[in-house]
């Protein structure tokens, strides 16, 4: 399996989809917790680093693209 890259402000798919039904999330703080927020909704979850690279599936664009 390929190492996860991933940086701040990328949008990553996630395994499981919110609530809301968007499954696109924004990283908007990085460090030992990993903060995202809900494209659809606008609703901020915050997950250990270990945590969130077990449930990022994917990265759907990157910060400088």
């Amino acid at each position: 399996m390929a190492d996860k890259e991933f940086e701040l402000n990328d949008v990553v798919e996630m395994k499981k989809q919110h609530p809301c039904g968007e499954n696109r999330w924004k990283i908007i703080r990085m460090g030992m917790d990993i903060r995202i927020k809900c494209e659809g909704c606008g609703h901020s979850v915050m997950l250990p680093r270990k945590r969130f690279e077990q449930k990022m599936k994917r990265v759907l664009v990157k910060a400088g693209a």
